[in-house]
């Protein structure tokens, strides 16, 4: 079992920039420092929900902050830019890390982001498995090229070549039917969201080797699941900080989703959110979160947890959290030994 921290350097009310941001790096280090096995930033534009505007950038940050801990992205949005310049990135960090870096991509939503970058609905749409192919052939090397209507240019060299061979790990968020035979027909390891039970996730897996075995392929890649986690000494206190400091972020962050195509949308309710978060994840005591990611091991296969820390929206409270998960949780999950209940 791998299990690793997911920051959004979420953007709660009275926090500057430089604070939210210096809270998010400070995260990374703890997380290093408490055991975690890696660390992946998460990418927003244009909304407070995620002050991170490129995870490439600030990975490549981290990695120079950290020495041990994997980095990742989760997500670089690869409908808003172009697939080689990101593979581009992408093998300079595997390079200059030593092989520490790994890039999750994303479809995103049919956000402004698309109006602002000038790729358009298209590419987020219909263009996306051609953009992560070529995203996919870029990696791979040694050499790429295109002639098609969205991507024409002649055979280049890449450079830097991969570190990690056959090429830096990869990963795809996906939260559709369309996105899952994408992952599965690449062998591309899926992340799954927060939104998602361990039933749903548990049917993505199992539709996931339908699919795979259908192309041939028999070899399950580690999936990945992101849960919010916070510890306190009683499940009380951890859902009473918790239900009090997420929707302060969750309604002016939620609200930062704007449609490209202009269409209003409907307003989630940041306080039924917050309460389903504290229903479906790990907030409570340490035993509390041990019985509850032990079990969705069990239920849904996936092997590599990803952690949402930041949840209690300041920074000496998430260290703390980081710290209390890596002493108190991290060991006990990795042993397999579930607590006994009274």
């Amino acid at each position: 079992m791998r299990v690793g921290a997911f920051l959004l350097a979420p953007g709660f009310p009275g926090q500057d920039h430089a604070t939210v941001l210096d809270t998010t790096v400070a995260a990374a280090v703890a997380a290093e420092q408490a055991g975690f096995d890696d660390v992946w930033v998460a990418e927003h534009h244009f909304m407070s929900y995620g002050l991170c505007p490129s995870a490439v950038t600030l990975a490549g940050y981290l990695l120079g902050a950290t020495r041990r801990i994997a980095v990742g992205t989760a997500v670089s949005v690869l409908s808003t830019q172009h697939p080689v310049a990101l593979a581009e990135q992408a093998l300079l960090l595997d390079q200059v890390s030593g092989g520490r870096f790994r890039l999750g991509v994303g479809r995103g939503g049919p956000w402004v982001d698309l109006e602002v970058f000038g790729t358009g609905l298209d590419r987020q749409q219909d263009g996306f498995a051609e953009s992560l192919d070529l995203l996919l052939a870029a990696l791979t090397g040694p050499t790429v090229a295109a002639d098609s209507e969205r991507f024409r240019f002649r055979e280049v060299a890449m450079t830097p070549s991969p570190r990690t061979r056959p090429h830096p790990p990869a990963v795809l968020a996906v939260t559709s039917r369309v996105g899952l035979e994408l992952a599965a027909a690449r062998g591309l390891p899926m992340l799954l969201g927060m939104h998602a039970d361990d039933a749903e996730k548990a049917r993505f897996c199992a539709e996931y080797r339908q699919v795979a075995a259908a192309t041939g392929r028999t070899a399950e890649p580690a999936h990945l699941s992101t849960h919010l986690a916070y510890v306190a000494d009683t499940r009380a206190e951890a859902q009473a900080t918790v239900r009090a400091a997420l929707p302060r972020w969750l309604r002016p962050g939620l609200a930062g989703y704007v449609r490209v195509d202009g269409a209003a949308g409907a307003p989630r309710d940041a306080d039924a959110y917050a309460d389903l978060l504290c229903r479906l994840h790990p907030v409570g005591s340490p035993d509390d979160a041990v019985t509850r990611l032990t079990a969705t091991v069990g239920r849904t296969g996936v092997g590599h947890l990803l952690l949402m820390v930041e949840g209690a929206g300041d920074r000496a409270r998430t260290c703390e959290n980081i710290a209390r998960l890596g002493a108190e949780v991290l060991p006990r999950l990795r042993e397999g030994k579930r607590p006994v209940m009274r």
